[in-house]
């Protein structure tokens, strides 16, 4: 297959604006409420969200890539690239519900959501280009931790 760079470059660019979009929600919310609530002791440092979220945004991407220049005419692939949509939006909506609303439990509930519908992605790419689908575990283990981030800190702050 024949890389197309504009179509890579605006899957990695869709990917990285659910990024910014749910950065925006989360800034002031970082320098404020989120560093006077309890966190477990396996909190990440904050440093490491940005560029860990960097690599799974354009590895999200480049999956994304995958599937859309894939041969399959089939209406998985449609299924497939409207779930991956909705995972997308879900992404951004998580630090809405979280940081946004302060509502750690919103966010719960939201993230768990997400993470079904990661794994309903993961097993659509799948079916398409398993690569694609590979690319995509990374991300879905990091939304697992970051589910079990979430319970915990509402856990300590209820």
């Amino acid at each position: 297959m024949k890389v197309h760079v504009g179509k890579l470059i605006l899957s990695i660019g869709v990917c990285q604006l659910a990024g910014l979009i749910g950065g925006l929600w989360t800034k002031d919310a970082v320098r404020t409420w989120y560093m006077a609530i309890k966190k477990p002791g396996f909190t990440p440092p904050g440093w490491v969200f940005g560029p860990v979220w960097i690599l799974l945004y354009i590895m999200m991407g480049i999956a994304l890539y995958i599937v859309w220049r894939s041969s399959s005419v089939h209406a998985s692939k449609t299924m497939a690239l409207v779930v991956f949509g909705i995972q997308l939006v879900l992404n951004a909506l998580w630090s809405f519900a979280f940081f946004y609303l302060q509502n750690p439990k919103a966010g719960l509930i939201e993230i768990i959501i997400l993470w079904i519908v990661i794994l309903v992605t993961i097993l659509l790419f799948y079916q398409i280009r398993k690569g694609a689908a590979l690319l995509l575990l990374p991300y879905f283990l990091w939304v697992t931790f970051a589910a079990f981030l979430n319970y915990s800190i509402w856990m300590l702050n209820k």
